[in-house]
């Protein structure tokens, strides 16, 4: 048999994980106000495919009823206020005639002749009217909704003269600091991916492409995030988040590069950990079972490798594979051990 041979090197290698997954945002709320009323303005920005800054005015309710409630409620504290100071002004004349009466007047009656319950009462009622001013403050500023966060607007429920209700949906709006791409991993790959703690300690390195819609050689840089604590019900793979910031390429570094988009089906290249001591042959060379012919001395050897990682390129093998073996790369039809072989270099 003809074949061709090549040589496999050791060394430490970084593989590259590839994985597929969806877009998704980190941050997504439907909008709705917390007071009802009708809509007196709407933001230019508040349009589908428009950003808003966190804190952002987006629609404004009219305010006239609530400033008309906010002001009952302020002369309810004035009333109730003034109602103390004459309380206090009884409770000093009260004061007054018990000094005198004091002997004859038992202790158990004390609390009635100084008026204590008239003065708790009073101040009851300030304390409920300041509560009313602040509620009535609190709905006056509800009237102008905003943004709570930096945000893509992706729809709008609501337009000027609209009449609408606390909780009803004005809009859909999804956070533009981070996207996240949840992928599908073997469960035996796990082990060569960190997930970062948190925000401010990010995971591995991770490459995000559209292979569909973006040209060739573009992608997003991104970091590996979580690990989420469920199995796919079908395919029993992990799921894993990604994360990748500015996906809107909405700020300057992000310049020229594409946008993420929700609902997108993606490619993610995560680098892994470090395979150490470790010899890399091209996948294809391995064989059914984990197999691998060797030209050994003229004739073909049959061995048993111990792969402990595949990347789409390249396989990584701990065990059964050495640098110095002529691995066959020739496709062979009939294979068994002990077969006599010649070099395709030596029949030329």
């Amino acid at each position: 048999m003809l074949v061709e041979v090549t040589q496999a090197e050791r060394g430490s290698f970084q593989p590259e994980i590839l994985v597929t997954g969806t877009v998704r945002p980190e941050m997504e709320i439907v909008l709705s106000p917390r007071v009802g009323g009708e809509i007196v303005s709407v933001s230019q920005s508040f349009t589908p495919g428009g950003f808003v800054d966190k804190g952002e005015i987006l629609l404004q309710i009219d305010p006239a009823d609530y400033e008309v409630v906010l002001l009952q409620r302020k002369s309810e504290l004035l009333q109730a206020s003034a109602d103390l100071e004459l309380e206090l002004g009884r409770q000093n004349l009260a004061l007054k005639d018990y000094k005198e009466l004091e002997g004859s007047i038992s202790s158990e009656y004390k609390s009635l002749v100084l008026r204590a319950p008239q003065l708790d009462t009073a101040r009851s009622r300030v304390e409920a009217a300041e509560a009313a001013v602040r509620r009535a403050e609190l709905d006056l500023g509800r009237t102008r909704i905003r943004a709570p966060f930096a945000a893509h607007i992706i729809s709008r429920e609501a337009n000027v003269g609209s009449q609408i209700s606390a909780g009803e949906a004005l809009g859909k709006l999804v956070g533009v600091e981070h996207y996240w791409v949840e992928a599908a991993v073997p469960v035996s790959n796990l082990r060569w991916i960190d997930f970062s703690e948190d925000r401010e300690t990010p995971g591995m390195e991770v490459r995000v492409r559209n292979r569909a819609a973006w040209p060739e050689n573009t992608f997003r840089e991104g970091s590996v995030h979580r690990l989420i604590g469920e199995l796919e019900d079908q395919t029993r793979l992990a799921r894993v988040l990604l994360t990748v910031s500015d996906p809107l390429s909405h700020e300057p570094q992000s310049a020229g590069l594409p946008p993420l988009m929700i609902g997108s089906f993606v490619e993610a290249r995560i680098a892994g950990k470090p395979i150490r001591d470790a010899v890399r042959i091209a996948r294809d060379y391995v064989r059914k079972d984990d197999t691998i012919w060797i030209n050994e001395d003229g004739l073909l050897r049959i061995r048993e490798l111990e792969v402990v990682f595949r990347d789409d390129e390249f396989a990584y093998i701990q065990s059964g594979l050495g640098t110095d073996d002529q691995v066959i790369t020739t496709n062979l039809a009939t294979v068994f051990d002990g077969a006599a072989l010649r070099m395709a270099e030596e029949a030329q």
